[in-house]
């Protein structure tokens, strides 16, 4: 098995609690290297996470509210602090070996930040950094959030980009230690947003550029059948 193959898998919509249960097999199989890289591409149902930085969950977020607006509100493994995941976003999970890369969790998030930012100038957005924060910029306002998580040296969680989110859900919460008016998607910044075919196959194709990668697509079905899912 080669260590450049990156195997694609979009699955649809999918519980996070379930997302994060496929990633922790991915993780142990990469680990023992009977799996290539991958990255899971996936749409979830509203859900807040909390990441090891928050210590008070109330602190962060209206449990209350968000669970009475149909949102979960979980903790996970991951860094960071609260991020909204749900319908109008596109999330990646990249389960990589860093040590076929580089064992370098900075330039792992910055590699992320690389792979949003050219696909998003591929649509035309000027997408950049924010000196002291993680994630992705356009016009001032963050469109995508990153959060990670390392075993062994694989890689886990990832990335969640807005394209069409509810703007609702950003007032329920501080997201990323930011406030609501911070946050946008791509469809609230003057233009219509690209679909996410067309975003996936950029955020693909930025992904094994950064990372000297050759992708190989396999379904959804195809890989939870593998796991047992």
């Amino acid at each position: 098995m080669t260590d450049r193959i990156c195997r694609i898998a979009d699955l649809g919509r999918m519980a996070h609690e379930e997302a994060e249960a496929l990633q922790l097999r991915l993780v142990a199989a990469r680990r023992a290297g009977t799996v290539p890289d991958s990255l899971l591409l996936v749409e979830h149902d509203p859900v807040v996470t909390l990441g090891s930085a928050v210590d008070e969950p109330t602190a962060e977020v209206s449990v209350d509210l968000l669970e009475a607006a149909g949102a979960q509100v979980r903790r996970v493994s991951r860094g960071g602090r609260a991020t909204f995941h749900g319908p109008g976003q596109v999330v990646g999970y990249p389960i990589l070996d860093l040590r076929s890369h580089r064992q370098d969790l900075h330039w792992y998030l910055r590699a992320v930040e690389e792979v949003l930012i050219g696909a998003l100038r591929e649509f035309g957005y000027e997408a950049q950094r924010v000196e002291g924060f993680t994630g992705v910029w356009v016009s001032g306002r963050k469109v995508a959030s990153i959060g990670i998580a390392v075993r062994g040296w694989v890689t886990y969680h990832g990335f969640a980009l807005n394209v069409d989110c509810d703007p609702m859900w950003w007032t329920l919460l501080n997201p990323c230690g930011l406030q609501a008016e911070q946050m946008a998607s791509l469809s609230g910044l003057g233009r219509s947003a690209p679909g996410r075919g067309e975003i996936h196959g950029a955020i693909v194709r930025h992904l094994m550029q950064v990372l000297e990668l050759q992708a190989r697509h396999c379904t959804g079905t195809e890989l939870l059948a593998e796991f047992d899912f």
